[in-house]
């Protein structure tokens, strides 16, 4: 973090004022952004078990398809009566939705420091957690704010199974309906509430305005971070080496995010219980992981690390699904699911804000955060096909894909942060003998801000 003293610098706030501060921005962005995200979820969900698969004859693998159709939309454009029907309006709901999370990301660091992001990150994500499982809900009669959210999807899911026969509707239509009005309601809310730019934030005092717009110029830069757009940023983006090795780190836990996502109450299924039963006990993982993702959330922030609690989510999940793949009882079986969802959803937010720390830049970081998630995602497609009916009830090759998905993080992030630690020795020692030698940078400002990560004054988060 770098503060220089220079004639654009604001008066300095007080600890007591800055927590003030961040308090009055997270109370203004993160409820509605939240409350956005964890209706985009819900919106995605498979309503498996409430009559969809009967009544519009999904047999095979066409359930399958209906939701790897939300991920070709939703990759693309990221940067129901009958089966067509369904997967058309699947593919409908991913283009409306790709911008969406990126897009906030995006937006968060506009806002906060890097090493505030995870939290704020995780408490957006929240929503997700809350929205749980195969996000099979609705009615917001039962919301529980904050951290018992996890539990929203399952109660949800059991009272909507009820709902069945209502005006002649199944209850998968109920679930389809009543999200999408309060899907509409939410969006036209948002357009009130949500502030552009912290230049425009009229709900912060003056100089607490002022100190924010500096604090995240100088987060990460002697000379503040560039802001003006150029087609040499969006190159610099894409031909970052470090965005490829993160798109794999990110489909190595989206993978196994959307596979259980998906499929949880499937899997508890084949355990022996009703469908009402499987609705229930989804929930308990998602209360765990709800809590957990935003203690870690917080203490990396702290810490200011992202890959070891990253590689600590790794060895929950190779447990859970090592578990699930075995013979083992089938209480054991459902203790390695809360591994899986524990693992999955706690490390995302980390994963996100990783890659969103070291691009410098906003467009590079714009671009950068896009191509991630956009290219990222297509590790949900493949998991949407993983867990196949015929292959019922020990579903050895979805295990088995899951965890390769996790093998491959876990030999990536060591080699990220050997990379990333190899770069900010060389650049601490080539500062140190310049120093000793009495040698200027030899950059100007411009040149310095250009450079963004690549500038000589920019330390990787490892």
């Amino acid at each position: 973090m770098f503060f220089p003293v220079d004639e654009e610098a604001p008066r300095a706030l007080s600890p007591e004022q800055e927590k003030q501060l961040w308090r009055k921005v997270d109370l203004r962005l993160m409820p509605i952004l939240s409350f956005m995200y964890l209706l985009a979820f819900m919106d995605r969900g498979n309503a498996k078990l409430d009559g969809l698969m009967t009544q519009l004859h999904l047999n095979g693998d066409k359930y399958n398809v209906a939701l790897t159709m939300f991920f070709i939309s939703y990759c693309t454009f990221e940067c129901p009566a009958k089966y067509p029907q369904l997967v058309a309006a699947r593919f409908c709901l991913g283009f409306a939705e790709a911008g969406l999370f990126p897009g906030v990301v995006y937006y968060l660091t506009l806002w906060y420091p890097r090493h505030m992001l995870q939290y704020r990150v995780g408490l957006f994500f929240g929503a997700a957690t809350a929205a749980g499982q195969e996000n099979i809900k609705v009615f917001h009669t039962i919301i529980f704010k904050r951290k018992i959210k996890g539990a929203f999807s399952g109660l949800l899911a059991f009272g909507l199974g009820y709902m069945g026969g209502i005006d002649h509707l199944e209850g998968w239509s109920w679930i389809f309906i009543v999200e999408g009005l309060v899907t509409i309601l939410g969006g036209f809310f948002a357009l009130f509430i949500l502030v552009d730019f912290p230049s425009d934030a009229t709900f912060l005092a003056n100089e607490e305005r002022a100190y924010l717009i500096w604090r995240k110029k100088y987060d990460n830069s002697t000379v503040g971070e560039e802001e003006r757009f150029a087609l040499s940023h969006i190159i610099a983006a894409l031909t970052d080496w470090q965005l490829y090795l993160h798109i794999l780190v990110y489909m190595s836990i989206v993978g196994p995010l959307y596979g259980i996502t998906f499929f949880l109450p499937t899997i508890i299924k084949n355990f022996g219980y009703s469908t009402a039963v499987s609705q229930l006990l989804t929930v308990p993982p998602y209360v765990v992981s709800s809590i957990v993702l935003v203690i870690v959330a917080h203490n990396s922030d702290k810490v200011k690390i992202r890959s070891v609690f990253i590689f600590g989510a790794y060895i929950f999940l190779l447990i859970g699904y090592c578990i699930n793949i075995s013979n083992a009882p089938n209480g054991l079986k459902y203790f390695g699911t809360f591994l899986i969802v524990l693992g999955s959803y706690s490390s995302f937010p980390g994963v996100v804000a990783w890659l969103g720390n070291n691009l410098a830049g906003q467009y590079k970081r714009a671009v950068g955060l896009s191509v991630q998630i956009g290219l990222g995602n297509l590790s949900g497609a493949i998991a949407a096909n993983m867990y196949r009916s015929r292959d019922s009830p020990r579903y050895i090759l979805g295990h088995s894909l899951e965890i390769m998905f996790v093998g491959t993080g876990m030999i990536v992030v060591p080699i990220l942060v050997l990379l990333y630690k190899r770069i900010n020795n060389q650049r601490d020692e080539d500062l140190r003998q310049r120093v000793e030698r009495g040698e200027k940078l030899g950059l100007t400002i411009r040149e310095l801000r250009n450079l963004g990560d690549r500038a000589p004054d920019f330390r990787y988060t490892l």
